[in-house]
């Protein structure tokens, strides 16, 4: 027997996807900066700790509904999947609807990731600024500097790190025979978050050497840029950010699983507090 509770709407997961990515992002985001200058900076060069915030508007304006794509799609195909699917392959299920989901709102992660990443690395002063420089000097394409990369790291990530989360939250909930409290989505999701994020460390390290290269081109692919690091800087390099990554990661998960939890289950009471209110006004009616 499954032991999903019934699908969500797809508003609620839109909405509720938007409200976490947005908490998630507003909070981390200065960890996620010396992340990216961690993993950019070549051989021991120093590690700027001045304007952590830099770029968070304009990636909030890409995040809220990156976030919303992602939740409002991995929402019903995971649904869809579950009712598919054998029980014993849940697991494929919450996989494959991560990796579906990762997919088709990469549409708009993509530019916004490069235009974070570039300003977080002090290519560029303000959002608009870097679109617009983005464009002019690598054309429209600029914008998805490092795409295959992105899906290289990003569909494995939200595949394994969705299932995770799926996984041991059906387990608890077998276990302990109720739904999950706020504190425990919470700690679950960190939980995945901080084992997915150092599984994928090696591939966030080559999708942001390309995503920052900008027009330079330095490497001219995912093989070569493996390449050129394994030689110029050695293997220890796939591990650079790793503490800031998990941590990032972990708390993140923490923060955007218990926020997406918690707006999903305030949306659905709030629309079955709208059809109560509706009801005795209907019976008066039929009465008349």
């Amino acid at each position: 027997m499954k032991t999903e509770t019934p699908g969500t709407v797809p508003a609620d997961g839109a909405i509720a996807g938007a409200v976490a990515g947005g908490v998630v992002e507003s909070v981390l985001y200065p960890i996620d900066t010396i992340k990216t200058r961690l993993q950019a900076a070549h051989g021991g060069g120093k590690i700027v700790l001045k304007g952590l915030y830099s770029g968070l508007y304009g990636n909030l304006a890409g995040v809220l509904p990156a976030s919303a794509l992602f939740v409002g799609v991995y929402e019903p195909v995971k649904k869809k999947l579950l009712e598919t699917f054998p029980d014993n392959l849940s697991a494929l299920a919450h996989l494959s609807a991560g990796a579906i989901a990762g997919a088709v709102s990469s549409i708009v992660r993509v530019p916004t990731e490069v235009v974070k990443q570039r300003m977080q690395t002090g290519q560029f002063a303000t959002a608009p600024n870097a679109v617009h420089m983005i464009i002019s000097r690598e054309g429209f394409r600029g914008l998805y500097a490092g795409y295959g990369s992105f899906l290289l790291r990003d569909l494995p990530f939200d595949a394994i790190q969705f299932c995770i989360y799926e996984q041991l939250r059906m387990g608890y909930k077998l276990a302990a025979r109720r739904e999950l409290n706020d504190p425990e989505n919470a700690i679950i999701g960190a939980f995945a978050g901080a084992i997915t994020g150092a599984v994928t460390t090696p591939l966030d390290v080559i999708k942001t050497r390309l995503m920052i290269q900008g027009s330079t081109k330095q490497y001219k692919g995912i093989c070569d840029c493996v390449r050129a690091i394994m030689r110029e800087e050695g293997s220890h390099v796939f591990l650079k950010g790793i503490g800031p990554r998990v941590l990032w990661i972990g708390i993140g998960g923490s923060i955007f699983f218990g926020v997406l939890e918690k707006t999903k289950q305030v949306l659905s009471q709030g629309r079955m507090g709208i059809r109560n209110c509706d009801s005795p006004n209907e019976n008066r009616i039929d009465r008349k």
